[in-house]
Parts: structure tokens; sequence; C-alpha cells
């Protein structure tokens, strides 16, 4: 037996989806404007709220410069794929960051005290932008540091 501690929170009671049921809400512009708006606002919620999101957004920023620069500087260019690999790298790092901020603030609004099974779902959720985020380094690293030491030895020689 575990032991209480441990023990997984309440569950609050709320209305039940009969999942049985088919869909019946119609398609309309007007609702598919209103999914953006409210996952604009949930970007914004990261944004505003995530410190780590603000380094993200930084390195972003900073590889899609980067990648411009040595795209149109040091042969070979990037290429389609490569450019491919960066993008899918960056979103994956957001991806992980939005859920894990999505995670956070569902389980901080279910417990309203600390709770040793939130605090490892939270610190999971954690890792996976980890992991995320030194994937997105690796691809990086693969794609820059060779043309960067293209870029040295080219102005090297032009001195």
């Amino acid at each position: 037996m575990t032991a209480p501690s441990d023990s997984p929170p309440p569950r609050r009671r709320g209305p039940r989806l009969d999942t049985d049921a088919a869909y019946t809400s119609p398609f309309t512009i007007v609702g598919r404007i209103r999914s953006f708006r409210h996952a604009a606002k949930g970007m914004a919620f990261v944004l505003r709220s995530q410190h780590n999101a603000w380094l993200h957004a930084v390195a972003t920023v900073l590889a899609l410069v980067l990648a411009a620069v040595l795209h149109v500087t040091v042969e070979p260019a990037l290429t389609v794929g490569e450019w491919a690999d960066l993008v899918i790298a960056i979103v994956l790092v957001w991806v992980s960051e939005t859920f894990n901020t999505g995670l956070e603030v569902l389980a901080d609004g279910m417990v309203a005290e600390r709770h040793p099974i939130v605090k490892i779902g939270k610190d999971v959720a954690a890792a996976a932008v980890l992991l995320s985020a030194l994937g997105a380094v690796v691809v990086g690293a693969i794609l820059f540091i060779p043309r960067l030491m293209i870029l040295v030895e080219q102005l090297l020689a032009a001195r």
C-alpha cells in the first residue's frame, strides 16, 4: 500500500461528456477565426508568464538569422532539407514549452496545495522541454559549426 502523500489528488466532479454522441457543431469561418484567437491568447500567455519562453524566442531569432546569414555568405548554402530540420527543431521546442505550460497551469488549478504526484508530472513535462531544447542545439551545431568554420577560414584567407 502506498503512503497517503502518494495518492493522487481528488478528482473534481463536473459535467460528463457524452463521447458516443455525434459531433454536431457545424464548420464556420467565424468558429475557425475564434479558434485562432484562442491559440494566440494561449501563446501570449506562454510568452508573458514563462521566462524560458523568452530564452526560446531569443534562440529562435538568433538561429534563423544565423541560418540566413550563412545561407547567403557560405558555400554550400543550406539545403531545403536542412532548413526543414532547423524549423522542425525550433517548432518542437515551442510545442514542448506550450504543452509544459498548459500542464503546469492545469495541475496548479486542480490542487490547492503542493502534491508529490503533481510535482512529478510537472518535472517530467519540464524534462520534455529540456530534451527538445538539447535536440535543437544538436541540430544547430550540425548545421552551423561546419559553415562557421568555412566562414572563419574565408575571413582569415582574406586578410
